[in-house]
């Protein structure tokens, strides 16, 4: 698809490569667009070591999000010890997404932990995770119940995420970066697919906007989500 005429309500390419991974549990490479993001699910067989103090025990979903030195336009320095601010933000708000989709006691005492290494970068990198994290969850749950591990009903629902933006005062769907670059006001939500929100993060990046302009790329936001769900579950729909 050419980017210049793409319509403003219309998702980039999307696409799913399942078992990009042979070890992993659930793996996946997403692509929206010019944007990769190989995400792997891990199954633990253990709790993180603070739920262990709890006094009901549950299972847990978490995440790690990372962007590959040379994903970017220019190389960025590998990080090593401790992750940079952005990097743990959308870590956290990639584990709230995730687990937002999981019924976490019918998950048993053990963690999935959902790595989202991000190879090429060209606008959405978090929202891409976000959604290709989910197929690679579903993924792992999916082959713990036909192993017998746990029982029908852990996924509760399917959960994705998409940017828009206002740009010249007109809400547009799934920016690019050069799109990211250029509009006033940027989006982030993430939804179920019963068509909850589970987070918005926005942001005036030019001129402040008002309810009318937000209710607008709501709206557009929900139309994208509704689309990549149902890519999400045709994508799970033979897989074991």
């Amino acid at each position: 698809m050419d980017e210049l005429s793409r319509a403003a309500d219309e998702l980039r390419p999307v696409s799913f490569e399942l078992d990009y991974v042979m070890h992993p549990e659930g793996s996946v490479l997403v692509s929206m667009g010019n944007t990769r993001v190989l995400c792997n699910a891990s199954v633990e067989d253990r709790l993180p070591r603070w739920l262990y103090v709890k006094p009901k025990r549950h299972g847990w979903v978490t995440a790690e999000y990372a962007m590959l030195p040379r994903s970017t336009h220019e190389r960025t320095a590998r990080e090593t010890l401790t992750p940079k601010g952005r990097s743990q933000e959308i870590t956290r708000l990639i584990g709230r997404s995730l687990r937002g989709a999981v019924d976490l006691d019918l998950l048993g005492e053990r963690q999935i932990i959902v790595d989202c290494d991000v190879i090429q970068a060209d606008g959405g990198p978090r929202t891409a995770s976000i959604t290709g994290g989910y197929v690679a969850l579903a993924l792992a749950v999916k082959r713990l119940e036909k192993r017998g591990k746990i029982k029908p009903g852990v996924l509760k629902f399917p959960v994705a995420a998409v940017s828009v933006g206002l740009l010249n005062g007109k809400a547009v769907l799934d920016l690019n970066y050069a799109q990211d670059l250029a509009v006033d006001v940027d989006l982030n939500v993430v939804m179920t697919g019963e068509g909850q929100y589970v987070e918005i993060q926005g942001t005036a990046e030019g001129l402040p906007f008002n309810r009318h302009a937000l209710n607008a790329m709501l709206l557009l936001a929900e139309h994208g989500i509704t689309q990549l769900i149902a890519m999400q579950r045709a994508a799970l729909a033979d897989a074991v």
